[in-house]
């Protein structure tokens, strides 16, 4: 195979999948998202905002369980690109998947890693300086994680 056929393949895997991986960073970030966008656009204000991704993040009054489900959904719908990606691709059952085992395993960390990379990057950096752009009280968050020292 040549180099730039190489990068044409590479290209098509972003350009079929990037919906799901971009689509799986907002999902995951529903905890912080509602909070920054509704003080942006004036519907709530910073206190509400605050206490409002405080519940979402933390799991107060009984919303353990939203941060994981959005995670969880988050990771499923990778997944199921990942699936529709190969099966556009031809590889439909389990014997074309062990026949093809190197390009599945190798598209697959791929698309993961760069939807975990870009959740990371949108929550906790992108979301959260929006966040104290906005009046947000997330000054904390930003000096509790080392990267940003």
């Amino acid at each position: 195979m040549e180099e730039g056929e190489a990068e044409v393949k590479s290209a098509g895997i972003f350009s079929s999948l990037w919906k799901y991986i971009a689509g799986s960073t907002l999902v995951a970030s529903l905890c912080c998202l509602p909070s920054v966008v509704m003080v942006m656009l004036g519907l709530a204000t910073v206190s509400t905002g605050a206490a409002l991704s405080d519940t979402l993040y933390w799991g107060g009054d009984g919303f353990g369980w939203f941060r994981y489900t959005m995670l969880f959904i988050a990771f499923v719908s990778v997944i199921i690109g990942l699936v529709m990606y190969f099966r556009e691709q031809g590889i439909c059952t389990f014997d074309e998947a062990k026949r093809n085992r190197r390009k599945v395993i190798n598209t697959s960390l791929l698309v993961l890693s760069l939807a975990y990379l870009l959740y990371l990057l949108f929550n906790y950096v992108i979301l959260t300086e929006l966040g104290i752009a906005v009046g947000l009280p997330w000054e904390s968050s930003r000096d509790a994680y080392t990267f940003w020292k």
